[in-house]
């Protein structure tokens, strides 16, 4: 990263010469004044000009060609809905094919039925369809024209003056003028404010879901000017980027008279739906209008995927395709050989129009198509319509599910893709994000290190126990606190607006603010803002830290601008620089705690606020703290080397670190005890005068009441701690930023520059000017991998470079316990810039500000500039604690056959310990961890590691073979479901790099078949894409990925179903995802049951589907033989088509959507039952040709016993058909009552209706219909053969007959069957409480095979043990065995790049580690995976 800064810098210098100090436009070459005679391209940049006089009639030429703002987010007009919505039915083969059917039924030669009557099933499909579309269609033009009609204040050149218009009359270039609450109409480039410091504050809301307020500032140079602006005096053009969806990012800038140029970034850009708050009135000039804007370009709404079950549908259906030509071939050859045994031509034959006869073989011809028309419903054109039904169903119970329900956030589950349901009842690969989804994404101040001193903050450590217990009878307090006090929010003292303070109050976990949220509800237990809930808020601070942290405020009060700018090396001087950086390093907005709040701009008056130094210096005299102040002076050490004083937090020494045991500097109740009785004497004073002092500051400075509004959970929790130290982040402006100290007293420094956070460079930095030394001073703060390598290299003082060498040492150490512990580290940095570096450093930052090309690198090459040679401060853990639910869910899912990977961008150690944590990794799992750079090293390592992991496999599979286990190798999907040794893999971001540059993905995957559980850490948002595509394109498996940020969205969209959790990152996640809940703990139920139910449901109810047409198709077949393949049926035509559209169309229905296999208990206490559904078990090729020969089979029996029964009888042609068309009724709803495995009143009533209603409709129609069907009519049949008991003897034994060899099979598979899925179906018939203890039994059988399998002689560990041999280098690059090289403990804390790091649970620990291991209470279980373990050399 050195190399790559110091050449930007060289490009820079190179760049600009010895012009350093020249003016931006003078400087750079794209600022150059050449650029005045450029000829603007409208395709490769938006030029805006103003609507005024000055440049109207350039505004009139370039506006034409840019949207206007009206949007239409229908996809049709009236006048082009029906051409379009037919165009796009059409796009379906099934409707093609039904339209060709009628195309050809309108030969005359071909006609079998009446034309009109052929177009009838297929214009009903498209009616229903074209209704759908037309309804939701409308609803969205409602919509879209009341956001068109919206009012807006436009200003008006002729009136010289703001007009009120509506927002479809907004054009770009023009300047509009908003007030407070209002909504913004378009992209706007904001050039007022009414707020004094040129700010105006949004709600993004609507966009990204962040209920925090966002800041946005006045283009530069126009805050300054005059109280109101005037747009007739606006002579500047406008030069940016092209409309983009990226939300974040704009780029532009502004072109003055004189031809300079200022600089645009997307902190001026006012985004088209966000709302105006705490800001009287702004003006802006639009950038973008109607669907150029940003947000409609984000707003592509639910997206259509083809579900695993639509794919095999549609093979399926070319399979019926299939026999349908061979049947319809049959039918052409039998008729032609029926014709060619008349001698001459029979009287029935119609000749041509000329008299002439057609050859035999175009007569076939005809015949084939005749069949295909005959036969058509084999195809099933209601098969769509019922399935967008079913699934409309499904989604509808799935948004109704109490248990999906969060009533904390008042969320349930959203169905943003409709037609994938089904895919949730067949996951094989889950991938999780960590942050937020696995964890509450509620960042805990923890515990810190300042200057290689730890504090481990065991009073903060006591209040999080505490606040774990109060968390269980939450629910109970809240809806007491509803019922009692629907109002109440804070507790406020008579006197002033303070809330009450943590000592006063037993239940402070439930103090918080009343918010009424504009949907009507109470949402007391909710925080205004984001991320300052109670637990996050109340950080108990360190005793020995506090008292420090106030004596070395108090000294910082002494400093003057007159002392030498020199780094100070003290510790005192450190803390102090460690508390600001967490205040002020940030971009926490300030608000008032009142409704509606207020930006706090202005810091408060010092009267207001407290004393002066001279009452804070009697204050002092009158409580006699002199011993404490010299207390505090002699535990100050003066140099980089010394402690902290005695507290007994801190570990000083190496050798306290290796013979500290499992303490590893975390402090205990026993190290207090240890102290002698004076010590103690002494400690007590301390702490009572400690207390007065603060008795007496509160009564003379009340503490004001402040919300942070913060962007991030980590930002606030550091701002949250810092208060808790009394560095209280009083107001911010784009200008300054105040800070109120310990004592009272305020500091304001003048904030120069802020360089914000990205995932490139993993930290921010801020630039202020010290208000009492006038330093220049650099706050940085980021990831230690990062900060760790940006500090200082003392070369030139011995001295000075040992005591740094040691903090960073020390720091280090602190950050791998902190690690360890599962919690998210940050460092804490500082550089003093010297004032011509700065002003030199200012001038190249402001030229890429201003640049339109190459502007992100050039700004990323200044920032990086900046950020080097910093002193490292200390480092801060912040716990984000797991969700309720995480680990069961996670062993529920695990269970279920589920393989689950975790990709998250935070460091290793802190995504193994939750890995742990979370049941996701096992303490008895063989953990692999690689970690390396190198492609021959990364492929030596995967094929070692291949070696060993098959040969564990292979022996277990003959050694479990051998004792007879019954788990067939053949029926396993994948080898972790083998008998063997679990193995988890933890890889990082740059080895995932070189397994995609290198070509070594099918090894990487061939590995993770065989680990139960991965996790990708320090990986970006584009590696998480990657490897979802990886895995699912090459291993060919249903994915999911779930997540909560928007460095999620990518890896949400390249996966199967993408699941948004809506968390506390904002809504992005959640935009992108087709399904959305509010837990990581509904994945339980909304896989297990309601994707299993969808599954079942869809799949049998598809299966039956071409079960039921093909079975009545054949009836129309059987009667060929019979008629000279004539093309004639025995059905009259209405009474075929009423059969499929509403005979029969209902009860599968019912069945898609109430079915229930297995109840919900069942499947929750029984994951694996979910493995159906990943086998596809309902639906897979051998239970679609089972079920077509099922219907072969019963149409041959329902056709021949009534042909049998009828035979030689002189019944007519359509006396013939009604019983065989009531027996083929009958037998296909009895077929139907067998698949349903739920019976309630629904489904006996729509069973029954069916049947009654083919009568009622049969009856009708035959006694009215006298001539529809000349010359042979239907009338009076079915009257008449419901007066002959033949006709109820055939129609009760023939669906016996047909239906017996299917029953035999089923009872015979629910006696003899012994599958898993038939056991549980079986549990469900039981009464509950033997249910519940066979369930249990159940699951006692399943662990003890577990136990069995583990206790057997483990090949694994003998395997594994091969590892353990002496380690091997880069002259001997592969051979047959791995080694493990013995780290020093200064290498093990941080590996160097080259190194890589695999090792197995199982093997010693060696390095700094070595021994019984240390830094948690935890360590003897969880020692078995740590960073600094041996690391391997190849």
């Amino acid at each position: 990263m050195a190399l790559s800064v110091d050449s930007s810098w060289y490009r820079w210098q190179g760049q600009v010469k010895d012009n350093f100090f020249q003016t931006p436009s003078e400087s750079t070459p794209l600022l150059s004044v050449a650029k005045e005679r450029q000829s603007y391209n409208l395709s490769q940049q938006r030029i805006v000009f103003p609507n005024n006089k000055i440049f109207h009639e350039d505004w009139a030429k370039v506006s034409k060609f840019y949207s206007g703002n009206r949007i239409h987010t229908t996809k049709y007009t009236l006048f082009n809905f029906l051409p379009r919505n037919l165009f796009e039915q059409f796009h379906r083969w099934a409707n093609l094919y039904f339209l060709f059917l009628v195309i050809i039924n309108w030969m005359p030669s071909i006609e079998v039925f009446h034309r009109e009557i052929t177009m009838l099933p297929l214009a009903i499909v498209l009616l229903i369809i074209m209704v759908k579309d037309g309804v939701e269609d409308y609803k969205k033009y409602r919509f879209d024209r009341g956001i068109n009609s919206a009012n807006i204040q436009i200003y008006e050149k002729k009136e010289q003056n703001y007009v009120q218009k509506q927002w479809k009359d907004v054009r770009v270039g023009d300047f509009v003028q908003l007030h407070c609450n209002e909504i913004i109409p378009a992209d706007i480039l904001l050039l007022f404010s009414s707020d004094p410091s040129g700010v105006c504050h949004l709600e993004t809301a609507n966009l990204d879901g962040e209920t925090n307020l966002k800041q946005r500032r006045v283009v530069k140079g126009f805050w300054h000017k005059e109280p109101q602006f005037k747009p007739e005096l606006f002579q500047n053009k406008i030069v940016c980027e092209k409309p983009n969806n990226n939300l974040s990012k704009f780029k532009g800038y502004m072109e003055h008279p004189d031809q300079t140029r200022t600089g645009l970034n997307s902190e001026s850009l006012l985004l088209r739906g966000c709302t105006i708050r705490n800001t009287e009135v702004v003006v802006g000039i639009v950038i973008y209008a109607g669907h150029e804007t940003k947000a409609m370009l984000n707003n592509s709404g639910p997206r259509y995927k083809r579900s695993k079950i639509e794919r095999r549908m549609n093979i399926d259906i070319f399979f019926c395709m299939g026999i349908l030509f061979l049947m319809c071939l049959f039918g052409a050859i039998g008729h032609g050989l029926w014709k060619g045994t008349f001698s001459e031509i029979p009287p029935f034959d119609v000749p041509d129009a000329d008299g002439t006869f057609p050859s035999i073989a175009l007569q076939c011809f005809y015949m084939f198509l005749t069949m295909i028309i005959l036969l058509q419903t084999l195809i099933p054109i209601s098969l769509y319509v019922s399935i967008e039904l079913v699934k409309l169903g499904q989604v509808f119970f799935l948004h109704n599910d109490i248990d999906l329900y969060d009533e904390e956030v008042d969320l349930s589950i959203q169905c943003r893709a409709l037609n994938i349901t089904e895919d949730l009842g067949q996951i094989q690969y889950i991938f999780s994000d960590k942050t937020g989804t696995l964890t509450e994404n509620k960042m805990v101040f923890r515990r810190c290190t300042i200057m290689g001193n730890e504090f481990s903050h065991q009073e903060n450590a006591k209040r999080l126990e505490t606040q774990r217990e109060l968390d269980s009878d939450d629910e109970d307090w809240t809806k007491y606190q509803y019922g009692v006090l629907p109002g109440f929010g804070t507790v406020r003292s008579p006197g002033g607006a303070n809330p009450l303070r943590r000592s006063q109050s037993a239940r402070a976990h439930f103090q918080s603010h009343a918010r009424n949220r504009s949907v009507g509800r109470w949402d007391n237990s909710q925080s205004p803002v984001a991320f300052s809930s109670t637990i996050e808020k109340d950080v108990a601070p360190d005793q020995g830290l506090l008292t420090k942290v106030k004596d070395a405020a108090f000294k910082l009060e002494t400093l003057t601008s007159h002392r030498v700018t020199k780094p100070s090396l003290s510790t005192g001087s450190s803390i102090t620089d460690f508390f600001l950086a967490l205040a002020i390093c940030n971009s926490v907005m300030v608000s008032t705690t009142t409704e509606p709040r207020q930006r706090v701009t202005i810091p408060p008056q010092m009267k207001s606020l407290g004393a002066s130094l001279e009452k804070i210096h009697q204050l002092f005299q009158r409580l006699k703290l002199s011993s404490l102040s010299q207390s505090f002076s002699s535990t100050a050490p003066s140099d980089l080397g010394e402690s902290l004083g005695s507290n007994p937090t801190v570990v000083d020494s190496d050798e306290q670190d290796e013979s500290s045991g499992n303490s590893c500097g975390y402090s205990t109740d026993a190290g207090y005890q240890s102290s002698s009785k004076e010590e103690v004497v002494a400690k007590q004073n301390m702490e009572a005068k400690s207390r007065s002092l603060e008795d007496v500051l509160d009564s003379v400075i009340p503490e004001p009441e402040f919300y942070y509004e913060a962007e991030s959970p980590d930002e606030a929790a550091l701002v949250h701690a810092a208060r808790a130290y009394n560095f209280t982040l009083v107001s911010r402006t784009p200008e300054q930023v105040t800070v109120r100290l310990p004592q009272g007293t305020l500091l304001t420094f003048d904030l120069l520059y802020t360089l914000g956070f990205d995932s490139v460079r993993k930290r921010m930095s801020v630039i202020v000017r010290h208000p009492l030394t006038g330093e220049i001073i650099v706050y940085t703060k980021g990831a230690d991998c990062v900060i760790m390598d940006l500090l200082e290299d003392p070369a030139r003082d011995p001295v000075a470079e040992k005591k740094l060498r040691k903090i960073q040492a020390k720091t280090q150490k602190h950050l791998d316990w902190y690690a360890r512990d599962g919690l998210r580290t940050l460092c804490i940095a500082k550089k003093v810039l010297k004032e011509e570096d700065f002003h030199r450093w200012a001038n190249f930052r402001r030229e890429a500000e201003a640049s339109l090309e190459n502007r992100e690198e050039l700004l990323m090459e200044t920032a990086q500039r900046l950020e080097t040679q910093l002193t490292l401060l200390g480092a801060t853990g912040i716990e984000d604690r797991l969700q309720e639910g995480v680990p069961d869910t996670i062993a529920a899912l695990r269970e279920a056959g589920i393989q689950i990977w975790v990709l998250t961008g935070d460091k290793q150690e802190t995504a193994v310990n939750i890995a742990y944590s979370c049941k996701l990794l096992d303490q008895t799992d063989t953990v692999y961890t690689i970690n390396t750079e190198s492609q021959e090293t990364c492929e030596s390592i995967l094929n070692c590691a291949l070696e060993e992991v098959k040969r564990c496999y292979n022996t277990s599979k003959a050694e479990h073979k051998f004792f007879g286990i019954c788990l067939p190798s053949q029926e396993l999907s994948s080898p972790v479901e083998a008998a063997g040794p679990d193995i988890g893999l933890v890889i990082d971001g740059k080895t995932l790099n070189v397994i995609f540059q290198g070509n070594l993905e099918k090894k990487f995957l061939e590995l993770t078949k065989y680990c139960r559980s991965v996790l990708c850490c320090r990986s970006t948002p584009l590696q998480k894409s990657m490897v979802v595509k990886l895995v699912r394109d090459k291993l060919k498996v249903m994915t999911l990925s779930i997540g909560d940020g928007a460095n999620d969205v990518s890896m949400i969209q390249a996966a199967d179903i993408g699941i948004g959790i809506s968390g506390q990152e904002g809504m992005q996640a959640v935009m992108s995802s087709d399904f959305a809940i509010s837990r990581f703990k509904h994945l339980k139920k909304l896989l297990l049951v309601h994707g299993h139910w969808c599954y079942s449901r869809l799949a049998r109810m598809v299966v039956y589907y071409f079960y039921k047409n093909v079975c009545y198709v054949n009836l129309l077949f059987w009667y060929q033989f019979f008629c000279g393949f004539s093309g004639t049926t025995m059905i009259d035509y209405w009474q075929t088509i009423f059969f499929n559209l509403f005979f029969t169309s209902l009860p599968p229905l019912i069945f898609g959507v109430l079915d229930k296999d297995i109840s919900a208990e069942t499947l929750l206490a029984l994951p694996e039952l979910y493995r159906s559904g990943q086998n596809s078990k309902f639906y897979k090729m051998s239970t679609f040709w089972i079920a077509i020969m099922d219907a072969f089979y019963q149409s041959l029996i329902c056709f021949f016993i009534p042909y049998l029964t009828y035979k030689d009888s002189d019944i007519g042609v359509f006396t013939f058909g009604t019983p065989i068309n009531t027996i083929s009724l009958t037998t296909i709803l009895l077929h139907q009552a067998m698949e349903m495995k739920t019976w309630t009143f629904i489904h006996g009533v729509v069973l029954m209706a069916s049947f009654l209603f083919y009568f009622a409709v049969s009856l009708l129609y035959n006694a009215t219909c006298v001539t529809c069907n000349s010359p042979t009519n239907p009338y009076w049949i079915m009257e008449r053969q419901m007066s002959d008991p033949v006709f109820y003897l055939v129609c009760f034994l023939t669906p016996v007959v047909a239906l017996l060899p299917r029953y035999f099979l089923l009872a015979l598979q629910g006696t003899c069957g012994n599958s898993p899925f038939l056991k549980a179906q079986k549990l469900d018939r039981l009464p509950k409480e033997k249910k519940e203890l066979a369930i249990q039994e159940w699951r006692r059988q399943r662990e003890r095979l577990s136990t069995a399998q583990q206790a057997a002689p483990s090949p694994g560990n003998a395997s594994l043990g091969h590892l353990q041999v002496p380690h091997f280098t880069e002259q001997d690059p592969c051979p047959g065995h791995m080694g493990y090289n013995q780290s020093s403990p200064s290498s093990s804390a941080r590996p160097s790049p080259d190194e890589h790091l695999l090792q197995p649970s199982g093997a010693k620990a060696f390095g700094m580690f070595k021994g019984p291991q240390i830094g948690s209470p935890r360590g003897s279980k969880r020692g078995s995976h740590r960073r600094s373990q041996s690391s391997l050399t190849v």
